[in-house]
Order: structure tokens, then C-alpha cells, then sequence
């Protein structure tokens, strides 16, 4: 065992990869990527089943460990996708799709195909027939300038429909590796784990988290014809909330069931609390039902515009949780407001959204830095 000059472990003259994150193994730095004690390496162990400290800690306990890449890192690497020929495998979260588009995707992969995938389908409710939530995810694709050659809707958690994925993916590659792309928390490590299983039997293989940005490097698996599948990295979309939550937090406000849609039948002046992590205004209009997509366990609370703002600050971290009193501070929420021209979806990026009719006035509250939106509705 031996080092080399940038300390990153050489092993009988080749490096090791932590089967994670894909980040290189290294001994002698805590706070970067591919960090592992040399006491952990013992002197016989197996080199295909290496883990760095992170993806240890990660998988056992649940625990997140910062490491030293940027924005800039995870974007150089995929970078490399331009000149691969490859099928682009593009994962989104169907319940969070516009925190989940890559802006400029296009310079990332050349010319090489896209296969679409939304992912978390047993999410939503089921009056939402598959064909009409397909097409809605593709002409939103389109709108931000993306042609994929199809669109698969799949659950990487349940397991549900990745058979079909498998079979379009041997359908599209042709002569070509497979890269597996999207941002954190989509569910792409999960996904990749559902393929390794299906081939090999092996379960977990690859570190999964609610935290973003889990996979530091990109990993491969090989085919079965002598080329790869790649799990690039997740690209870190800032404007997500889940950049602004603890663990605990994220658990709280991140769908674990299919979303029961709520309708609250609201005047104008009155407001509606998600927790403590948005809000929404109704300003103007005559009474309406708005029906709310979030999480089903999600406090809700109804009150008049009036008296919002001394009844956040005074309730935040107690009756408005989460956010909770001992977790670190949340950024002030930012006031977006909107008026309807049509029946729109007013959405919290990584939260959830609210239909509202149209011609009405709205405001949607959310923490600085994340985007509150209006888009077509979904359903």
C-alpha cells in the first residue's frame, strides 16, 4: 500500500474508488471527498467493497459530512458528457420537477439522446392518469428546451416500472454507454442501486440520502456488452429547500407516501401557513376552493392576512414547525406575489404547490433562495 504524490492510495499501482460516492480513496485529508482512516484499510481487504469514511457514516448513521467540492466541481464533471458517446439518462423528481430541470442541459450533452425519467410516480395522487402526467412532464421538458427521444415514469424506491425503463434504455443506447444525470435528491443513486440489484443480486451498492448531493464522482457499471452505465454526480440546484433543512426536517416535509390533495375554500384576505416553511396569500378574488400538493403529514394553518406577520413571528419553531426553535436559523421568507390568467400551479420548489383559478391575486411566501413559481397546472 502506498501513496502517491497528490496522497490519494495507490494499490498494487492502481487507485481505489469508494463504490459510494465514486470519489477517489485518500488517507490524509478529513474535510475532502474519498476520505478513509488507514486503519480501516486492513491488510487483506477487498478492494471492490471500499467505502470512504463519508458513505460510512452516511449509511449507518445517517449522518452528512461536508466535503470541499463546489458547484464548479460537480459541473466540470459533467462537462466531460459532451464529448461521450452516450444515451443521457435525465432523472427528475416528479413532485419537485421544476427544482429538478438542469439549467443549460443542452451543453452538457451535445448531441447525444435523452431519455426522460420522472421519478417518485407512487407519489402522486392517483386521480392523475399516467398518459396525461407523461405529456405534462414532456411539454414542460420542451418548454425549458429539452427534446427527449421518450419519457418513462418510474418510482426507484417501490421499483415500480424500471423493468420498462431497462427495456426502452436497451431500446435507445444502440452503441453507446448510458449516463444516469440530474440533480440532487432526484433519486438517481436509488435508481442505479435497482439496476445493480436486478442484474447482480447486490443490494445498496451505491450510498443513498435525502441530503443533496450524495455521489461525489461518477460511478460505472458495466454492461454486458463492453460499455458502462455512469451515475454522474447530482448537480446542486440551490433554489431547492432542501439546501435550507436539517435531516430531521427534510423527513417532515419530503413526501414518504402518495400525496393526498387537500382544498381549502378560502376569501380574499386570508392566509395559509405551511409549517413554518411558506406561506401563501390569497389577495384578491372572489371566494375558491385552492387545492394544496404537499407532504400529507404537513401542518397547515389558516389565518387572516391581516394579522400573518405578527402571527409568524410570534408562532415560528413551536406551533409553525418545522422549522424547530433549536434548529439553526432559517432564512426570512421572500414574498413573491402573482396574478392568474389562467388555472396555474403557484409552486415552492422542493415543498409542494397550490392550484389556484384564475384571475386572482396570490403571493406565495418561501425562504430566500428558493423559488416560488407560477406554471401550467398538473392536474
Amino acid at each position: 500500500m502506498t501513496e502517491n504524490k497528490t496522497d490519494e492510495l495507490l494499490i498494487d499501482g492502481e487507485p481505489l474508488y469508494c463504490i459510494g460516492c465514486g470519489a477517489r480513496i485518500q488517507t490524509a485529508d478529513k474535510t475532502q471527498p474519498g476520505y478513509t482512516p488507514a486503519s480501516a484499510l486492513k491488510k487483506d481487504f477487498d478492494k471492490t467493497e471500499v467505502y470512504c469514511q463519508r458513505c460510512f457514516r452516511l449509511r449507518h448513521y445517517n449522518e452528512i459530512t461536508p466535503v470541499g467540492l463546489t458547484d464548479d466541481d460537480f459541473l466540470r464533471l459533467l462537462s466531460q458528457i459532451r464529448d461521450a458517446n452516450a444515451l443521457i439518462v435525465y432523472v427528475v423528481d416528479i413532485f419537485d420537477f421544476n427544482g429538478s430541470l438542469i439549467p443549460g442541459l443542452h451543453r452538457f450533452v451535445g448531441e447525444n439522446p435523452v431519455l426522460l425519467v420522472g421519478n417518485k410516480a407512487d407519489l402522486m395522487p392517483s386521480s392523475i392518469k399516467q398518459s396525461k402526467l407523461k405529456d405534462w412532464i414532456r411539454q414542460r421538458a420542451n418548454e425549458a428546451g429539452i427534446r427527449p427521444i421518450d419519457t418513462a415514469l418510474i418510482s426507484a424506491k417501490t421499483n415500480q416500472s424500471v423493468d420498462e425503463l431497462l427495456q426502452l434504455i436497451d431500446q435507445y443506447r444502440g452503441d453507446r454507454d448510458v449516463y444516469v444525470v440530474g440533480v440532487t435528491n432526484v433519486g438517481k443513486s436509488t435508481l442505479i442501486n435497482q439496476i445493480i440489484r436486478q442484474n447482480t443480486g447486490a443490494k445498496d451498492v451505491i450510498t443513498t440520502s435525502r441530503f443533496p448531493g450524495t455521489t461525489l464522482d461518477r460511478i460505472e457499471i458495466p454492461l454486458d456488452d463492453e460499455h458502462v452505465l455512469v451515475d454522474t454526480p447530482g448537480i446542486i440546484q440551490p433554489e431547492q429547500m432542501a439546501h435550507y433543512l436539517s435531516g430531521n426536517d427534510l423527513k417532515v416535509v419530503t413526501p414518504q407516501k402518495t400525496i393526498k390533495p387537500k382544498v381549502y375554500q378560502l376569501n380574499d384576505g386570508q392566509t395559509l401557513f405551511f409549517a413554518g416553511m411558506a406561506r401563501f396569500d390569497y389577495i384578491k378574488g372572489p371566494k375558491h376552493g385552492f387545492t394544496l400538493y404537499f407532504e400529507n403529514n404537513l401542518y397547515v394553518h389558516r389565518t387572516k392576512l391581516e394579522n400573518a406577520d405578527q402571527f409568524y413571528d410570534k408562532h415560528v419553531g413551536d406551533l409553525l414547525t418545522p422549522p424547530h426553535a433549536d434548529d439553526e436559523a432559517l432564512p426570512e421568507l421572500v414574498r413573491h406575489e402573482f396574478h392568474t390568467d389562467e388555472k396555474s400551479d403557484l409552486v415552492f420548489e422542493g415543498l409542494g404547490w397550490v392550484t389556484v383559478p384564475a384571475g386572482v391575486t396570490v403571493a406565495g411566501w418561501a425562504p430566500k433562495g428558493v423559488s416560488v413559481i407560477l406554471r401550467r397546472p398538473m392536474v
